[in-house]
């Protein structure tokens, strides 16, 4: 239920901004009184007053406050086909299935990596927001693969820094259409949301820098299965850049894959793996590099294109 309250304009605010006059008289910033305005929760005697406008003594004030934000937790819950690859007394790396988030989100109910290792018996790092602890990079949730989570604290700082100077090497497959051009190379280019569109992304000028080095693995008739060395982690990264270069990873509607061959190939999502990543490991420096295989989704797909 939305909280609406409701008065005269006291006569000592007559003639300020609507931003400035609220921001004293309901104890807000002003960002948050810009954000009332622009959402049309700001009237004044009926009509829907914006941020530079007066404000007038003995108008009659309306403003209806959003709900409260619901408070994340962690639910802590068993995850079919969640294999660990590797685990210590710090990190522990699972096999991530497809349609598992990394952990909860607005929005978002189904099965979290965090929920399926709590359940598991694995202590999880307490650092980060509540529903994040533990976690020091993300996975699609269309996205299968190796994923790494802090169980101590000073893994955590650590592996954060590490994803953030890049020194962690993520290698993806992908299976995309068609046969890029050269058959290895680079895409650099820089990542922002679509227009219009605040889950889609795209390639844009204002972007931010997004680099994506490939070589090609096996080429079929149709496809091509790729080796992808991430340079930077943007969000649908490696989806985005080989849609923008009219090469999207085989069943990946959202970004342009053709409807006809994700079915032939049996595809439900975006042929994507996280293959392997590697790193020095936060506590004694030793480089660790651990692998997934591809499930069977993925296989079969492959398996449909060798046989074709």
């Amino acid at each position: 239920m939305r909280e609406t309250r409701s008065m005269p304009v006291p006569d000592g605010l007559d003639g300020m901004r609507v931003d400035a006059g609220l921001s004293r008289l309901l104890g807000l910033s002003r960002t948050a009184v810009v954000a009332l305005t622009t959402d049309g929760s700001v009237q004044l005697d009926g009509v829907a007053a914006g941020k530079s406008d007066r404000l007038v003594g003995g108008a009659w004030l309306e403003v209806e406050f959003p709900e409260p934000k619901r408070e994340l937790t962690i639910e802590a819950a068993p995850v079919e086909g969640m294999k660990i690859l590797y685990a210590d007394d710090d990190i522990v790396a699972v096999d991530k299935p497809v349609g598992v988030a990394a952990h909860t989100g607005v929005g978002w109910t189904g099965p979290t990596v965090v929920g399926g290792l709590v359940a598991a018996g694995y202590r999880i790092s307490t650092s980060g927001a509540h529903e994040r602890q533990g976690i020091v990079h993300r996975l699609d949730v269309g996205t299968s693969g190796v994923m790494v989570v802090a169980q101590s604290e000073r893994a955590y700082t650590v592996m954060k820094r590490a994803f953030k100077e890049r020194t962690v090497e993520k290698r993806y497959h992908a299976l995309v259409q068609g046969h890029p051009d050269p058959s290895s190379g680079t895409i650099d280019a820089p990542i922002g949301r679509a227009r219009g569109n605040d889950w889609k992304f795209a390639v844009t000028s204002d972007g931010r820098p997004s680099v994506t080095h490939y070589d090609t693995i096996e080429a079929f008739q149709a496809a091509s299965l790729l080796d992808i060395h991430l340079e930077t982690g943007r969000t649908h990264q490696i989806r985005v850049h080989f849609s923008a270069i009219r090469h999207p990873c085989c069943g990946d509607l959202t970004y342009g894959a053709d409807p006809r061959l994700a079915e032939r190939l049996g595809l439900e999502r975006q042929w994507l793996h996280a293959k392997t990543l590697g790193f020095n490991h936060p506590a004694d420096g030793r480089w660790l590099e651990i692998e997934s295989e591809y499930p069977d989704d993925l296989k079969n797909a492959l398996g449909v294109l060798r046989n074709a």
